[in-house]
């Protein structure tokens, strides 16, 4: 049978064919669809992580007591699973246990673009990159499989165009793979230095193995075509080489691409003229390979940043012009992300700007905070920098003598996320800094997924829900508000009082994101012409349902407004108005 799916489709498919049983992930495009499409399967517990070390902590247990297990996270989660994955890297598992990494060339949604085949050798475990959805849902298989004869984690690195495109891909029955029985072994699972040190040696070992068997594994292969050209290649960049060479050259498709195949690569570097490496980002098999003494042309003709194409393989091995854009010529406006029509974290920005405070943002909707004409933002550095940063900027400024705060502003699941250990730190190093969380109810920016503090579970179930002002209360902070983050007054003094507090503050802005489904009719919000003075005060709310004419004028449009009435709340001459719905705004 087969079916259109996507890579992320796709491994959640081979992760069901394959036996796991167990799934856990943090969301982050581009891989948040693994784990929703594992969500509905019964035969598979699955469940959302606070955070991606949460998560594959999570997986490691459940692999210990021998389910096959999966954990998925976009290339900057892994960074944050590093701690427990390099050491379980020399725990090994019981139960196979796939890693999956996202990667993100051109950054689309990141706030920085990483090649993480790089964690492979630093973390001295296989890796397996997938070239279309079939191979992402079949190399599933063979990560379990790796996984358990060599007793490690295995990597599973895709990127954007594996992760959304959707190819073809012929499914089977589901394998029931039974737990494996598990036998306590402190000297493999208790990583105290002296049992640390033999796993070490273990560790080397196993990796010596692993290149070995990499020379016969099939899914690596050579594809003899003109042997003038010859191309070593692996995940997307084979198929964009193969669109572009096509059999005027010859290919080493690699599959396994940590430890690489020594062997196989200087087979196949001996039957071609020149030797190419062709892949995106990085020059990691350039690099590993010239190590070989193999000499091989890459980064001198391929770019080392943002995503590659067939059309940039074109330019750089043939020169001319790009191929024709179909939309070239064709003026579009500027179109830059703003945050939603009804977004309640826009009042809480338009109130922060006004205050003129320095406000240290996080990663989420509310990084749409620094677009004009809101502009409220200060930093994006990763989840859960913004409170360890408005911290820091306030102990620094004191300790020079400066009385001064600055602002920190996270998302209710960031706070869950990465948020808390920079507020023990606040509480515990007696900072005077402010931290706002923006309780949406939901994970929204990835697309609604659940957290601690929504109170159902990935499956949909009700479960206990984690306030987060009983959370920081319980951490030691004294001075807590709540307010609605639709009351624009009510935000101003919460924020007012908290900057002059003398200690650590946190302010909850809390409202449910607008998109959530079941949400109360609001009415929406209509402009009287009569009374509007066009003062344009409203759009500097940067609503995008306010709609500015070249005649001055402005409109509100009715299939954009979610009657938030913020932008009642700015008219200083009463001329929007509530029309239908009840509750506020």
């Amino acid at each position: 049978m087969k079916k259109l799916l996507s890579g992320d489709e796709a491994i959640a498919r081979g992760a069901y064919e394959y036996g796991a049983t167990f799934a856990t992930a943090y969301p982050g495009t581009p891989s948040t669809e693994i784990l929703e499409n594992l969500i509905p399967y019964k035969e598979i517990y699955a469940e959302w992580s606070p955070n991606e070390k949460v998560a594959l902590e999570v997986a490691l247990g459940a692999s210990l007591a021998g389910a096959r297990t999966i954990v998925s996270m976009k290339h900057v989660g892994l960074n944050v699973a590093a701690d427990p994955l390099f050491t379980a890297a020399y725990t090994g598992v019981n139960g196979g246990l796939v890693v999956v990494s996202a990667d993100e060339p051109s950054l689309h949604s990141s706030q920085n673009e990483q090649d993480n085949r790089n964690i492979a050798p630093f973390a001295k475990i296989p890796m397996l990159e997938p070239s279309d959805s079939q191979e992402a849902k079949d190399l599933v298989g063979e990560a379990f499989r790796i996984s358990e004869e060599f007793d490690t984690p295995v990597l599973l690195r895709i990127t954007t165009r594996i992760a959304h495109a959707k190819g073809l891909v012929e499914c089977h029955e589901r394998q029931e793979v039974p737990l494996k029985e598990y036998k306590k072994d402190a000297a493999k699972y208790c990583m105290v230095p002296a049992n640390a040190m033999k796993r070490r040696v273990f560790v080397e070992e196993r990796t010596r193995r692993l290149a070995e068997f990499g020379e016969t594994f099939p899914w690596s292969r050579i594809e003899w075509g003109d042997k003038a050209v010859g191309i070593i290649t692996s995940g997307i960049s084979y198929q964009y080489a193969k669109e572009v060479f096509g059999d005027k050259a010859s290919y080493l498709k690699l599959t396994l691409t940590w430890p690489l195949p020594e062997k196989l690569i200087r087979e196949f570097a001996a039957g071609v003229e020149k030797l190419y490496v062709i892949e995106e980002l990085d020059p990691f098999l350039e690099t590993h390979i010239k190590a070989l003494g193999i000499p091989v042309v890459g980064k001198d003709i391929v770019p080392n940043m943002y995503e590659l194409s067939a059309d940039i393989l074109r330019q750089k091995f043939f020169g001319g012009a790009p191929a024709p854009n179909p939309v070239a010529g064709v003026n579009v406006p500027p179109r830059p992300p703003v945050l939603c029509a009804g977004c309640p974290h826009r009042p809480v920005f338009y109130i922060l700007k006004k205050l003129r405070v320095p406000v240290m943002g996080d990663i989420g909707c509310y990084g749409l905070g620094l677009q004009p004409p809101l502009e409220a933002v200060d930093t994006t550095v990763c989840m859960g920098a913004s409170v360890g940063m408005a911290h820091g900027f306030q102990k620094a400024s004191a300790w020079s003598g400066l009385s001064r705060k600055a602002v920190g502003v996270i998302g209710d699941s960031t706070f869950f996320h990465g948020g808390m250990p920079g507020l023990a730190d606040m509480v515990f190093n007696k900072g005077g800094g402010v931290l706002v969380v923006l309780d949406n109810r939901t994970t929204a920016m990835t697309g609604h997924q659940p957290h601690p503090g929504t109170g159902i579970t990935a499956k949909g179930e009700p479960t206990e829900e984690i306030k987060i002002e009983d959370v920081v209360r319980a951490m030691g902070v004294k001075d807590v508000a709540i307010v609605d983050s639709y009351d624009l007054k009510a935000v101003e003094t919460a924020l007012r009082h908290a900057l002059e507090f003398d200690g650590p503050s946190v302010v909850i802005c809390r409202r449910a994101c607008a998109l959530l489904k079941g949400l109360p009719n609001l009415g929406k919000a209509v402009i009287n012409q009569e009374k509007c003075t066009q003062c344009h005060a409203c759009l500097r709310t940067g609503c995008p349902a306010l709609v500015s004419h070249p005649d001055g004028s402005v409109t509100i449009d009715p299939n954009a407004c979610n009657g938030c009435f913020v932008c009642g709340q700015v008219c200083a001459f009463g001329a929007i108005e509530k029309a239908g719905g009840g509750e506020r705004g």
